[in-house]
C-alpha cells in the first residue's frame, strides 16, 4: 500500500504556467485556428502567414496541411523544406525545433510538455524537442518531452521515443529501439 500523500489536482489547476499574455494569445489563436484548419488543402503559404502572425519561425516551402493541430505557435521553429503531414498534432507546451527538410508524418504526435508526477501538485514541465535536418518522423509516431532527433533518422511508424535518437538512425516499436543506420542507395 502507497502511504505517500494524494495527487493535489485543485493545486495544480490553480497554477499559472503562463504570463497573462501568452493566455490572451492563445485565446486569439483559438479563434483564429479555425481559418488556419478550414484554408482550402494546398494553401500552405496563407497556413505559414498566420503561424509566423503568431510569432512562429517558417523557412521557405514549407507545407503544414490544414488538419494539423499545432498548439502554441510562438514555440514552434521550422526549417526550410519541411512538411507536417494530416492530423499530426505538434503539443509545444515548450519550444519544438525542426530542422531543414524534415517530414512529420500524418497523425504523429509532438509533445514537449509533460508534468511532474513525482510531485503532489503535479506542476507543468516544458521540455524542448528538436528533431534535426532529413529526419522523418514517420505516421502515429509519438516523440516525448525533451528528445533530440539526430539528422537524417527515421523514427517508424506508432514507434513511442523516450530518449535521443542518433544520427542516421532507423528506430522503431515501444520503446522506439535501434533497427538499422540509413543509408542511401545508389
Amino acid at each position: 500500500m502507497n502511504n505517500q500523500k494524494p495527487l493535489n489536482i485543485k493545486l495544480c489547476r490553480k497554477k499559472r504556467n503562463y504570463k497573462l499574455t501568452e493566455y490572451f494569445a492563445r485565446f486569439l489563436w483559438d479563434f483564429i485556428n479555425p481559418i488556419f484548419r478550414f484554408s482550402p488543402r494546398n494553401f500552405f503559404s496563407w497556413r505559414n502567414f498566420l503561424l509566423r502572425l503568431f510569432g512562429a519561425k517558417i523557412g521557405k516551402n514549407v507545407h503544414i496541411y490544414p488538419s494539423v493541430n499545432i498548439f502554441i505557435p510562438w514555440n514552434l521553429t521550422i526549417g526550410d523544406y519541411s512538411s507536417i503531414g494530416d492530423w499530426a498534432l505538434i503539443y509545444n507546451l515548450g519550444k519544438v525545433s525542426l530542422g531543414n527538410s524534415v517530414t512529420i508524418s500524418h497523425k504523429a504526435h509532438i509533445c514537449s510538455g509533460t508534468h511532474i508526477y513525482t510531485k503532489e501538485d503535479l506542476p507543468l514541465q516544458k521540455k524542448e524537442i528538436i528533431i534535426n535536418d532529413y529526419a522523418w518522423i514517420c505516421a502515429e509516431a509519438y516523440l516525448s518531452p525533451g528528445v533530440i532527433i539526430g539528422k537524417g533518422s527515421v523514427i517508424g511508424a506508432r514507434s513511442v521515443v523516450l530518449s535521443n535518437i542518433k544520427d542516421w538512425e532507423v528506430v522503431g516499436g515501444n520503446p522506439a529501439r535501434f533497427l538499422k543506420k540509413r543509408i542511401f542507395e545508389d
